[in-house]
């Protein structure tokens, strides 16, 4: 193998080298992965307590039955959000570790390649995922009797489009801090907060003025949470909303691939990668 293909080549051990780093820093403080189950068990006990109020209101008044459906899509959607929001955090915390550590000048001069440190942020968004979300999973079966492994198949379609979208906004977000600075980092922590309400988190699209249901449909977790509506309220498999979904996902990756590579590039010309600050 020539020199030039050697340096081209993606190499999995740099990779690894950069998830390990990542690792090391969690297992230094036990903080870090407090945090990581703290809020998502605090808004599960939260909701989920407000739903059991609800449904026993309700059942006084000979609803009951409506208002359990309603709450399990309730829980439901909430693990699901949690489940985007927590992918999108953990790929963006990831990559703040390195802007306030003021080492990302020091990654882009090593061997390390940007798809590589790309690959790295994601394997960490997995991680982080997982680490906040399994034992609140298991918490909504235990305190509320929703389980949402029992969800199958569509739960890796679920699963899976909503960690493109995370990714997709991870990469523009990191991107957009490489070119600005610390001074939006704000981004990571609120940008999906903006399209929750068009993503019909809690509530059916056709809640939504006409006008706005066409905004709903171009963002990939819409897809997902009238998914998530159909397969606990009427144990229907949804598979083409998941394919829309994908299809919509895989033209955000490239996007988000694209911006935060050109990003990048603006940052070098500019010369601001060896300045960051606020």
């Amino acid at each position: 193998m020539s020199l030039l293909s050697a340096e081209m080549a993606f190499s999995p051990t740099r990779v690894g080298a950069l998830v390990m780093r990542y690792l090391y820093l969690m297992r230094s403080s036990w903080p870090r992965l407090a945090e990581l189950v703290y809020w998502p068990a605090v808004q599960m006990l939260t909701w989920g307590f407000l739903q059991t109020y609800i449904r026993a209101q309700a059942g006084a008044s000979g609803v009951g039955g409506a208002m359990a459906v309603a709450g399990g899509t309730l829980i439901g959607s909430l693990l699901l959000w949690d489940t985007l929001f927590r992918c999108q955090l953990g790929f963006s915390v990831s990559f703040m570790e390195e802007m306030w550590a003021r080492n990302i000048a020091n990654l882009l001069i090593s061997p390390l390649r940007p798809i590589e440190f790309v690959a790295a942020l994601m394997t960490m968004s997995l991680i982080r995922m997982a680490i906040g979300l399994v034992p609140v999973t298991l918490m909504a079966f235990w305190f509320f009797g929703f389980n949402l492994w029992s969800l199958g198949l569509a739960l890796v379609g679920f699963f899976l489009n909503l960690v493109l979208t995370a990714w997709a906004i991870g990469l523009a977000v990191s991107g957009l801090v490489l070119r600005n600075g610390l001074g939006a980092e704000g981004l990571a922590w609120s940008v999906l907060f903006f399209f929750m309400p068009f993503a019909c988190v809690y509530y059916p699209v056709a809640a939504l003025p006409a006008w706005l249901q066409t905004v709903a449909w171009c963002l990939p977790p819409t897809y997902v949470f009238e998914g998530l509506r159909a397969a606990v309220v009427g144990h229907t498999l949804r598979a083409d909303l998941m394919g829309e979904a994908l299809a919509i996902n895989l033209v955000l990756i490239a996007l988000g691939g694209a911006a935060f590579l050109a990003l990048l590039d603006s940052a070098r010309k500019a010369g601001s990668l060896l300045s960051m600050g606020e």
